[in-house]
Formats: C-alpha cells, sequence, structure tokens
C-alpha cells in the first residue's frame, strides 16, 4: 500500500555542511555534530557516501538494500538524526509504526525542533490514527515553520493534514474555518482539497470529486499532487489503486 507523502524524502540533511572541515557556525554545534567532525575526513566521507546511497536505494523503493547501506553507515558513526531518520522511514514501509516512532524519537533527541523529524513523529500518529497527538504535532510544525516561503510547500500539507485531524475530532467548526484561511490563488492544491474535504464529511462525494478534478488540473505535476491523495487515501476519503478504501485494506 502505498504511504502519504514518503517520509525520508523529507529529511534535509544536516550532515553535508557538517563534512566541511570549518563549517559556518550561527550557533554552538550539539554534540553529536561536534562528535562526526572529530572523525577522521576518509570516515565522514564513506559515511556521507553511505547515507545517499541509502538515500538513493529508499527512493527507488529497495527497502531492504536502504538498511543494508544504512547498517555501513551506523558501523562509521551511531549518532546521527539523519541515520535514525531514513532507518524509522524503512520501519514505515514494513508498517511496523512502533519501530520507525523509536527511531523518529532518537532523531528528535539528537536534532531537537527540526520540522523535518518532527513531521515524520506526526506522520506515524496521523497513520495509526491518534488523532489528537497528530494534530497537536503538526500545530507544533507550523509554529516552527512560521511564514518562512521557502517551507510553503510542507506547511501546507500539513496544515491539510492537520485539517483532517480536526475532522475525526469533531471540531468541525475549526475544520471549515481553516479550509478557507486560502483562496483559489494560494500556490498549493491545499484550498482544493481542503474543499475536498469538507464536501467528503459533508456528505456531497460528486462536489469532493470535482473539487480535487479542478485542482489535479491547475497543478498538473503529479510529484505535486500525489502527497494529497495519497493522504485522502490513507485518511479514507478517496478509493485506494487497489479498490476499497485504506482502512479495508
Amino acid at each position: 500500500m502505498k504511504l502519504p507523502l514518503l517520509l525520508a524524502l523529507l529529511i534535509s540533511s544536516l550532515l553535508p555542511v557538517l563534512a566541511q572541515e570549518n563549517p559556518p557556525q550561527e550557533k554552538a554545534l550539539a554534540e553529536w555534530e561536534q562528535n562526526f567532525l572529530n572523525l577522521p575526513e576518509t570516515r565522514r566521507t564513506e559515511f556521507l557516501r553511505a547515507i545517499d546511497k541509502a538515500r538513493e536505494l529508499f527512493g527507488q523503493k529497495r527497502i531492504f538494500e536502504t538498511i543494508d547501506e544504512l547498517h555501513k553507515a551506523r558501523a562509521i558513526f551511531v549518532d546521527s538524526p539523519d541515520l535514525e531518520n531514513l532507518l524509522g522511514a524503512c520501519q514505515v514501509e514494513f508498517r511496523a509504526f512502533d519501530k520507525a516512532m523509536d527511531h523518529f524519537k532518537r532523531a528528535d533527541t539528537l536534532a531537537p525542533e527540526s520540522p523535518n523529524i518532527l513531521f515524520n513523529v506526526a506522520e506515524v500518529y496521523f497513520v495509526t490514527k491518534e488523532w489528537d497527538k497528530a494534530e497537536q504535532m503538526f500545530s507544533r510544525i507550523l509554529a516552527l515553520l512560521g511564514d518562512d516561503k521557502a517551507q510553503l510547500p510542507m506547511a501546507r500539507i500539513v496544515e491539510f493534514k492537520r485539517l483532517l485531524c480536526l475532522i475525526k475530532l469533531e471540531r468541525i467548526d475549526e475544520a471549515r474555518e481553516l479550509a478557507v484561511k486560502y483562496d483559489l490563488f494560494d500556490d498549493s492544491p491545499f484550498p482544493y482539497y481542503a474543499e475536498a474535504a469538507m464536501a467528503f464529511h459533508d456528505g456531497r462525494e460528486v462536489d469532493a470529486e470535482l473539487a480535487i478534478a479542478r485542482g489535479n488540473r491547475i497543478f498538473a505535476d503529479a510529484a505535486v499532487i500525489a502527497p494529497w491523495q495519497d493522504t485522502l487515501m490513507e485518511f479514507g476519503y478517496i478509493k485506494s489503486f487497489y479498490g476499497g478504501d485504506i482502512s479495508e485494506e
């Protein structure tokens, strides 16, 4: 089954910067960062090569090979949030959510307040239907992202997932208010998919499908649309490619 917004692909790696001899320092390095810099240059290079290969394999859905590369990286350096985040994403592919959460929480301990890591934590809550925890975590992520325009695609999908959590929590007035937060000139599919979500909730399936169709027509890039479709499939509002909804599978 296809999962929404595949987790490891959201990781913005900290390690390439740390591979430099004299990285720019706007704040004091975390302990794990300093420990990484203390490795011999050849070992840092080997570690980064293994991590990059693991990301490439993960993108190709070659999960067992991804894990093999991550074990190579771990033999060199164990305290990497990137490593833990990607290991967690592999466990999500197996739907081993408890194991995935262990990895994501360790990544969060190493690199606190990273929106990318916290998104993965929230996503596990979302797919395991812990709606209250998911909603709180998505709200926390939005506060961290602030008004950074570079983070707009992530912020909008986070708000959409939060909207769906509000529906499940029966906070419908809040959901309706959020659904109309952005107009149709917004640079994301949010207005269309938010309209669809509320229409599905109200039992207006035709209106929901029309809203999705408009959004898909305007944002014609499959890579842009996929996370939104996958989220609605996971949520159960639209059918999966196997017929029937996600919960039935």
